[in-house]
């Protein structure tokens, strides 16, 4: 839905050498212009869907050619070959047998006029021996938003330059869907279907929208927001660093808002950000004064001094009613602030603003104002500067835990002051355990330092063959930063208990933040462990040196005396199996996302398989190990069961298997045999799994004893699908695409390996609609007996690395 590279036939016989029209050469259907450098090219074009219909329009010509940017007559479609473009005094014309089909409506004649295709993809009329500009396409844009174009409005001559879809992939006609730029108030962007509005980017706050999150600096685009008295835009430039880089914005016609870049080894566009990741990025979805927040169980919830208006219908999860004050205000009493953190800036439409200023006197504008409901600074940098002050209720609040903005709220005198009373117990609440847990950090040190001194003296170090000093680790052979230990224990607090995220088979894992702010999560190898030197070792070597967005990013390990360390990017909303396996959670998540999640994974896997420098087998691939970013992309993460294949090497045995049992095919588990397919094996129980929200060990039917697999496969086999779909997804209307998930699930869990598809097929299955093969039945899905205990024991003949107990299997 997001490009078009093969939806459009174009009838073209001939393109001319030059990238100009004129009075003297107008161009006709079956003709086309190329831009200098050959970057675009123009013509007339139809779609497969609508073949009859002729549009003249741009199209990339050197990457994803056909992949169409503007489009003149969208609306007014020439239905035979006899369409020509002219050039006049005035303009451009599109005519179809000497009658007009659209006009470039040019504000003023010139004397020698040309129409130019320009290497940005713009195309422009200006007076041949003249470089100004009289009309430019840029100022008119379709679907997409290309570097140098501007969004925005101009207050001196009206114009507003927005972007609108098309009706459907293979019509270019207006569609339902607008991104423009509204002014009333401080000025934001707004996504409306027709005439309901239904995504608020948020207002600029001096480095980024207010609705999205700190994007990392990158080398690829740099932005430019600027607001005047005569106008106000956004556009986007690639940088000098990155000449070579292809990148564009597009409103495809299902409205999700997606900023690309040209992957040229893949040869295809990759979705660089998504300005609509979940429920919360819906408009006003709590109503006035509610506030959404999508980690949280339900998302939406009453600011601190509010209640909801209609408390059934919000127990009943409609939100729409939003909420009413505690205590109403009392302007003439002394009304004060209070701040709320963190947040999405509320709808501007109705605001205030000037772009100077600090908080306080932002601060006595709004009490000023008995009419005013809240402030906050126009530019959040440096401390902030201007005041944006907030009239009536406060709608489209979203709650985050970073990068959002201080929002000061007015609230009754008695509540402001309840408020300062409890921040000042607050502070005595915080400060004391801060200075515990510095005085625990600086004991740390103390005790770190005395044992170091003490091995020294005592000679107990252990040498290694070059006769320096090891703790088992080549340091040399650590390919990734080091961090010290100190570093560590202060950004987790001295590891501390409310810093700890959970705990695996290796060991504790703590979030942290370093010194520059960024956020890390880290995994400490515990005394008890049976992990070791082999598996730390093992995930270094597997993950150090890969790049992909669906794989955790490890950042650096420390290594110091007996301390183990795996440094990594931290994932805020947790593993796949604390969303799919809680009843709450996976409310949030409907078939759109958890499908883009299951062609995530399989991205991620595809990847690893064939894609890396290495062939890597991940060997413990689960729900537990597939991790979400802020924006809900999976990333696979735990390598330390991982191996790595030689350019040559398909297949490798060990007589030592590790993993969970659930997700192990039988080759692997009874033989130890692994390859790639060991890998598929998982993906397609993992998939079962999320479009289930079931777990395959410990499933349990009233019918029968099969796992989730044989549930799957018997289901499958009486044509009876939606049985295994999980009921919170069944309104999707999709079933056809859920139908051939399931299909292609049992296809990676067909009981022999060469059965099974490689990843390569795996994604070439998900993202098209060939012929899917007949699956054979899976591995481990024979029917349980009910009387049999299958219960954990301690007594397994072999376990889990990850300490999970599992049951022996044996061939029937």
């Amino acid at each position: 839905m997001l490009f078009f590279p093969f939806l459009f036939s174009f009838l073209l016989t001939c393109s001319t050498a030059l990238d100009t029209i004129t009075t003297n050469q107008p161009l006709g259907d079956g003709e086309t212009i190329v831009s200098e450098h050959g970057e675009f090219e123009m013509g007339f074009f139809n779609t497969d869907g609508l073949p009859q219909n002729r549009y003249f329009g741009i199209w990339y010509k050197k990457i994803s050619n056909g992949t169409v940017v503007w489009v003149a007559n969208r609306d007014h479609p020439v239905t035979n070959t006899s369409g020509v473009v002219t050039v006049t005094r005035t303009g451009i014309l599109v005519l179809a047998n000497e009658t007009k089909v659209w006009s470039s409506n040019s504000s003023r004649s010139v004397k020698n006029p040309i129409a130019q295709l320009l290497d940005s993809g713009n195309l422009v009329f200006r007076d041949k021996n003249d470089e100004n500009i009289i009309w430019q396409s840029f100022d008119y844009p379709v679907d997409n938003f290309l570097p140098g174009m501007k969004l925005g409005i101009n207050f001196v001559t009206g114009m507003q330059r927005y972007l609108s879809s098309w009706k459907s992939v293979d019509d270019p006609s207006l569609g339902n869907f607008v991104y423009r730029m509204e002014a009333k108030g401080w000025p934001q962007f707004e996504l409306w279907n027709g005439p309901n509005l239904t995504y608020r980017l948020g207002p600029w706050v001096g480095d980024r929208f207010s609705g999205i999150p700190r994007i990392k600096p990158n080398n690829i685009f740099k932005v430019q927001y600027v607001i005047s008295e005569k106008e106000v835009y956004y556009t986007f430039e690639i940088t000098d660093a990155s000449e070579s880089a292809i990148a564009r914005s597009i409103l495809p016609p299902d409205g999700r808002l997606q900023r690309q870049t040209w992957n040229k080894g893949k040869q295809q566009w990759t979705n660089y950000l998504s300005l609509q990741v979940n429920d919360c990025d819906t408009y006003g979805l709590c109503g006035g004064n509610g506030v959404c927040n999508i980690n949280k169980a339900p998302k939406c919830e009453c600011m601190k001094w509010f209640h909801p208006n209609s408390p059934d219908a919000w127990s009943e999860a409609d939100w729409s009613g939003g909420c009413a004050r505690n205590t109403q205000l009392d302007c003439k009493n002394g009304d004060g602030f209070v701040m709320v953190s963190g947040v999405k800036l509320p709808d501007t439409r109705l605001t205030r603003y000037n772009l100077t200023g600090n908080l306080q006197e932002c601060e006595k504008r709004c009490l000023s104002d008995c009419s005013c409901m809240a402030y906050s600074n126009a530019d959040h940098r440096g401390g902030g500067s201007g005041c944006v002050l907030w009239f009536g209720d406060l709608t489209d609040i979203r709650g985050y835990t970073v990068d959002g903005q201080d929002l000061y709220i007015r609230v009754a005198a008695s509540e402001s002051d309840e408020d300062k009373r409890s921040s000042r117990n607050l502070v005595v609440v915080i400060v004391i355990p801060v200075l515990a847990a510095m005085t625990v950090i600086l004991i740390l040190s103390l005790v770190y330092a005395f044992m170091k001194r003490n091995r020294e003296r005592k000679g107990i170090r252990r040498l290694g063959s070059n006769g320096h000093a090891t703790d088992g680790i080549n340091k040399d052979e650590l390919d990734l930063p080091l961090f010290t230990f100190m570093q560590i224990a202060k950004a987790t607090n001295g590891f501390s208990l409310n810093n700890k995220l959970g705990e695996g088979g290796f060991g504790p894992v703590y979030k942290g933040m370093l010194d520059k702010g960024q956020e890390i999560a880290v995994k400490r190898l515990s005394n008890t462990s049976r992990q070791g030197i082999d598996e730390f070792m093992n995930e270094v070597s597997c993950i150090a040196k890969l790049q992909h967005r669906n794989l955790v990013k490890l950042l650096g390990c420390c290594v110091e005396e007996e301390e183990r360390m795996l440094i990594y990017e931290y994932m805020p909303n947790r593993g796949l199996d604390s969303v799919f396996f809680d009843k709450e959670l996976r409310k949030l998540f409907d078939w759109v996302k958890r499908f883009n999640i299951i062609n995530g994974i399989s991205k991620g896997l595809l990847y690893l398989h064939e894609d890396s420098r290495l062939r890597i087998i991940h060997r413990d691939l689960k729900l537990s190990n597939i991790l979400l970013d802020y924006e809900m992309n999976p990333k696979i993460s735990d390598f330390g069961m991982a191996r790595i294949f030689g350019g040559s090497e398909t297949e490798a045995s060990t007589t030592r298997v590790v993993g969970t049992y659930g997700y192990m095919p039988p080759e692997y588990a009874i033989e130890g045999l692994f390859s790639t397919k060991s890998d598929v094996y998982s993906f397609g129980v993992v998939v079962l799994e999320i479009v289930s929200g079931r777990r395959n060990r410990g499933f349990k039917h009233q019918d029968h004893n099969h796992n989730l697999l044989g549930h799957a496969w018997r289901s499958y086999n009486e044509g009876k699908h939606l049985e295994v779909v999980d009921p919170v997804i069944m309104e999707s209307n999709k079933y056809s695409e859920l139908f051939r998930v399931i299909q292609i699930a049992l296809l990676c869990v067909q009981q022999y390996p060469e059965d099974r598809p490689s990843m390569s097929s795996v994604v070439l299955m998900l993202s098209s609609k060939i012929e899917l093969p007949i699956p054979k039945e899976p591995g481990f899905y024979s029917e349980r007996n009910p009387e049999k205990n299958y219960s954990s024991s301690s007594k397994c003949e072999s376990e889990s690395i990850n300490q999970i107990s599992i049951t022996h299997l044996a061939p029937r």
